[in-house]
């Protein structure tokens, strides 16, 4: 049966009623959304399915569940899926806090997304994670092998390069942006929050260029022990081919599938986004059937 949110608290829609009209199953079927206080900050969260394996939506920077992943809370399988999608703290309805940029951040994200998960009630679910939420992934994974069934990332690295410096810097001003770039975050921000909060971004994520090698978290990927996909858009123009390579050189046992026509948000157009809900679910478990493809799933 689907679910709800009504009065802070998930109630189950009795669909088999013949009273129940069309507008309450449709209802009843939508997305469950509310707040939960984790690590001293409420997030916002999403969900919906019934599924036994449940899937955590990670977004990007200054990402939100549905400014990044609407496609795919609405079309993941449902009988298979529990999707959940959330706000990291600072971004999207997970405000207050205003968000900054620790050098730990990620490290912080990757806890709020496991201990929030924890506090809904799952014991072990997988990470879909995009760009920053890929590096969060990959964070909670290695740190949590006992929690995460299976991976899937794109748009991500493990250090950041002088090259990657470049590309950023490049970004950093959200006036020289397009008008259809700016406008889903202008909305959720205001067009003054945004800009001031994407170079706290630029700056946060400079940082880390500062360290031995550049490393984001490049020390835990042998710790990583989940069945793991890496996905690269070999369009992508914010994030080198280097950084998916060496992802799947160091995740031992990972596969990697390269998309020719892909860009940094492969999964939001819709001949990439059926590709990406297919291999969601096709990262193998068996660890005989863990190789190092760089073919398809």
């Amino acid at each position: 049966m689907a679910l709800f949110l009504l009065g802070g608290r998930l109630l189950k829609c009795r669909t088999d009623l013949k009273t129940a009209t069309m507008a309450i199953q449709q209802h009843c079927s939508s997305v469950a959304s509310g707040r939960q206080h984790v690590n001293g900050v409420d997030l916002y969260y999403e969900e919906t399915g019934r599924g036994k394996n449940a899937v955590l939506l990670i977004p990007g920077a200054l990402g939100s569940t549905r400014t990044d992943f609407g496609p795919q809370l609405k079309s993941l399988n449902k009988e298979r899926f529990t999707v959940v999608g959330w706000d990291p703290r600072g971004y999207g309805q997970s405000r207050p806090p205003d968000r900054d940029f620790p050098v730990d951040f990620f490290e912080r994200d990757a806890k709020d997304a496991v201990d929030l998960m924890k506090s809904l009630g799952f014991g072990k679910f997988s990470l879909l994670g995009w760009s920053d939420g890929g590096i969060t992934a990959l964070i909670a994974a290695a740190k949590n092998p006992d929690l995460i069934s299976k991976m899937v990332v794109w748009g991500s690295n493990a250090f950041v390069s002088q090259d990657d410096l470049t590309l950023y810097e490049a970004v950093r001003d959200v006036s020289k942006w397009s008008a259809r770039m700016r406008q889903p975050m202008e909305e959720v921000y205001g067009a003054q929050v945004f800009a001031k909060t994407w170079e706290g971004w630029v700056d946060g994520i400079a940082q880390f260029a500062k360290r031995p090698e550049g490393s984001i978290c490049m020390e835990l990927l042998p710790s990583i022990s989940c069945p793991s996909l890496i996905i690269h858009g070999e369009k992508d123009p914010m994030v080198p081919s280097f950084h998916p390579q060496y992802l799947h050189k160091n995740i031992k046992g990972s596969r990697l599938h390269l998309m020719p026509e892909g860009k940094h948000n492969l999964h939001l157009s819709e001949h990439e986004l059926k590709w990406s809900l297919a291999t969601a679910s096709s990262v193998k478990n068996k660890q005989d059937e863990r190789d190092t493809e760089r073919s398809d799933v």
